[in-house]
């Protein structure tokens, strides 16, 4: 199970420099916890999030709507796929069925499907919309083991945040973490998985240890 944003997409800091100013051009006040808070939120939720909470004045659906619209044209020359990615997910899949539980919606997945040919090796690729809950509920993570049609405590999935490390370590998954430079994640929860150093190391270390074990 692989996060996508800032595991296999450099997109966190793209995330929040397109809330951010489009907070700030409808009326809301960025808080200083506003970006932590997001991480991991599904898309209702962290529109609904920017209304209530950053005071921006339009409805979440019209928030959610130019957020999206606006992460799609950043995406528009490709999304920015991390290196080694592509390769990493390839090399896992030769042993594993793979999937993508991701915060990102729909329209965003696919576009890193379609840019990246991984189309034919991700059997399961799911937004936590199509969930319910956002991380760090477990939902999307459960839901997708479901539809690969295993148990969550024979799964392993990989994040690079704080709610992400939470989902997975509450769907009862064998947890590994990438974490992100740029919002590093709180080292209690990091001391509760493996960490990797890169996502290079993922194919070694699931070769190691087999989930659920």
């Amino acid at each position: 199970m692989f996060d996508l944003d800032g595991v296999l997409v450099d997109s966190e800091t793209v995330w929040d420099e397109v809330r951010r100013a489009f907070a700030t051009r409808h009326g809301g006040t960025w808080l200083p916890t506003s970006t932590r808070a997001m991480q991991g939120m599904s898309t209702p939720e962290w529109a609904s999030y920017l209304v209530t909470e950053v005071g921006v004045r339009l409805t979440p659906d019209e928030v959610a709507r130019g957020v999206v619209e606006e992460m799609a044209t950043r995406y528009e020359a490709g999304p920015p796929v991390l290196p080694g990615a592509v390769e990493v997910v390839r090399e896992v899949a030769k042993r594993h069925q793979v999937a993508i539980a991701s915060s990102s919606p729909p329209v965003l997945i696919r576009s890193f499907l379609d840019a990246t040919g991984l189309a034919d090796v991700v059997g399961v690729a799911l937004s936590s919309e199509e969930a319910g809950a956002g991380k760090p509920a477990p939902d999307v993570y459960l839901l997708a083991a479901e539809k690969l049609g295993v148990t969550a405590s024979r799964c392993a999935a990989v994040e690079d945040s704080i709610n992400g490390l939470r989902s997975a370590l509450a769907a009862g998954m064998t947890v590994y973490a990438v974490p992100n430079p740029h919002f590093p994640p709180d080292p209690a929860v990091l001391a509760e998985v493996t960490v990797l150093r890169a996502l290079s190391e993922l194919p070694t270390a699931l070769a190691s240890t087999r989930p659920g074990e």
